[in-house]
């Protein structure tokens, strides 16, 4: 009976240890879709009145742990029932990760930067329009970043699942339903955080201390330069992880990266994650190529927030 459990104890701790190294692994590969998550989510909540910042925040991260409720069993169920179709999953994530980042790029060099600033004013007056229903407002502010989280939530999960794919079921659930609520608690714990950071300047700036103005007015310069840093960061982690996963899921193009890649020695991981990132910027500009193609024949419209 000591002896049974005593195996049974070490089984436990090697299951531990194992989700342990496989949830590090998870994390360091949906890292790009956490910094675009960053981002988005912030820039969501803008235009909301200050009292109200958190507890939309906290709306929307509700939302969140729903979409990841249905999210985690359905890749469950996907990965024990059919596991052919993870890769293929994968392959359609990563597109769609090179797509999302391509997309941003091509919107910031082809937008009229006028029709961003003409939205912003607007915004600004129905705030200030004691006629407009700000709830509404609000909730329409928090649908549509839901709408985006199921998105990305749908990109980490299935990266997840891919990094997991060949251990036991009981394993890829805790790994998957563990990421999945450190992402959740991780990127709305970090978006409250940013959208009161121009709160914290602005208490600081009214201290008397000069030493806590000072350190007021660089957080209010330094608040918006954050959202751009997290931006830039959140669209190449984009490619560098779409891209990875596009090269992964074909082993020819695979192997001959890492080849052309070892003859470098030292920087050979930099040249490939490079190599990654360019082939994710030449796969997201021919899926945008294609959807701009369909949305041109069919009239529809792009869904995605600006």
């Amino acid at each position: 009976m000591a002896t049974s459990l005593l195996a049974l104890l070490d089984d436990i701790a090697s299951v531990l240890d194992d989700v342990a190294v496989l949830s590090k692994l998870a994390a360091k590969k949906t890292a790009g879709v956490l910094g675009d998550d960053l981002a988005l989510n912030a820039q969501q909540v803008s235009g909301v009145s200050a009292e109200r910042e958190l507890p939309v925040v906290w709306a929307v991260a509700k939302g969140s742990l729903v979409n990841k409720a249905i999210l985690v069993p359905a890749a469950l169920a996907i990965s024990a029932l059919l596991p052919a179709l993870i890769t293929p999953l994968l392959m359609v994530g990563g597109a769609f990760l090179c797509f999302e980042g391509f997309e941003k790029i091509a919107h910031k060099l082809l937008h009229d930067a006028h029709e961003d600033e003409a939205r912003k004013t607007e915004l600004s007056r129905a705030l200030l329009d004691p006629s407009v229903d700000l709830m509404a407002l609000e909730k329409d502010k928090v649908k549509g970043a839901v709408r985006t989280d199921f998105i990305l939530s749908a990109e980490i999960i299935a990266i997840t699942l891919g990094t997991v794919a060949g251990e036991p079921l009981a394993t890829q659930a805790v790994v998957v339903a563990g990421i999945a609520l450190l992402m959740t608690a991780g990127v709305y714990g970090v978006v409250a955080g940013i959208v009161k950071l121009d709160d914290l300047g602005l208490w600081l700036t009214r201290s008397a201390a000069g030493a806590a103005r000072a350190l007021g007015r660089a957080i209010l310069n330094a608040a918006p330069w954050l959202m751009k840093l997290l931006s830039i960061a959140g669209t190449a982690a984009m490619f560098l992880v779409g891209g990875g996963i596009l090269v992964h899921g074909i082993a020819p193009l695979h192997h001959a990266i890492e080849a052309w890649a070892n003859g470098f020695g030292a920087v050979a991981g930099l040249l490939s994650a490079l190599a990654n990132g360019l082939l994710g910027v030449v796969a997201g500009a021919l899926v945008l190529a294609g959807v701009s193609l369909f949305r041109r024949l069919t009239g529809a419209r792009g869904v995605r927030p600006e």
